[in-house]
């Protein structure tokens, strides 16, 4: 475990502070399609991302969902750390879009490295800074974007999120995470292609122009 916290964050953190995770931290491998957390479980840890992808969701009560944001390596879930800290359960899904690994650190030692070290808390403010802007982003999105627009933003960021130009999906995943339909999501593609943007694959998307 040393070893994969070094790789990334020696830059972040102190060595004590990397000591302590090493201690007190669980690592976790994770197979894409895993489940990091679920909506409505009860959250005692929280995720240290060392590599991998992970995409957050929010479900709403009929059970249709749409895509937040995507959680890489070197991030960790603040959303998890307040519903950790308040004792609440989990109002998002966390599901690996890849194989990922991950440290679990105990809500003990989140309050606790609060106070005692400082690389730690401008670690989480930084957290929450990023996921409030992506919330933010995600919101204008929805609210001034265009079903297309948003399609090729959603393809444009996986892209940088997975760090492969050719994305293994399916139309109906595609839908599913924008909260639209499969036949919406497969016109709007075949768009997409004939301007150039992109070239579809049998559940295969390459990203050419992003």
């Amino acid at each position: 475990m040393r070893t994969k916290l070094q790789d990334y964050f020696s830059i972040v953190f102190e060595p004590e502070l990397l000591t302590e995770i090493e201690k007190f931290g669980t690592l976790v491998t994770l197979k894409k399609d895993d489940l990091l957390i679920d909506v409505g479980s009860k959250i005692t840890q929280v995720p240290l991302l060392l590599n991998g992808a992970i995409k957050i969701v929010r479900e709403d009560k009929n059970g249709d969902e749409i895509v937040l944001y995507f959680l890489e390596r070197g991030d960790t879930c603040a959303i998890s750390f307040v519903n950790c800290l308040n004792k609440s359960k989990s109002k998002v899904r966390g599901v690996a879009e890849k194989d990922s690994e991950a440290i679990y650190i105990p809500v003990k030692k989140l309050e606790e490295w609060m106070a005692k070290y400082k690389t730690w808390r401008e670690f989480v403010i930084e957290s929450y800074s990023s996921r409030l802007d992506e919330m933010i982003e995600a919101i204008d999105t929805l609210a001034f974007m265009k079903m297309d627009e948003r399609l090729f933003k959603y393809l444009s960021d996986k892209v940088k999120i997975m760090r492969d130009t050719t994305l293994n999906t399916t139309h109906q995943q595609i839908a599913i995470d924008l909260n639209t339909s499969r036949v919406v999501v497969s016109r709007l593609l075949k768009q997409l292609e004939n301007l150039g943007k992109i070239k579809l694959h049998r559940n295969k998307i390459e990203v050419l122009d992003f």
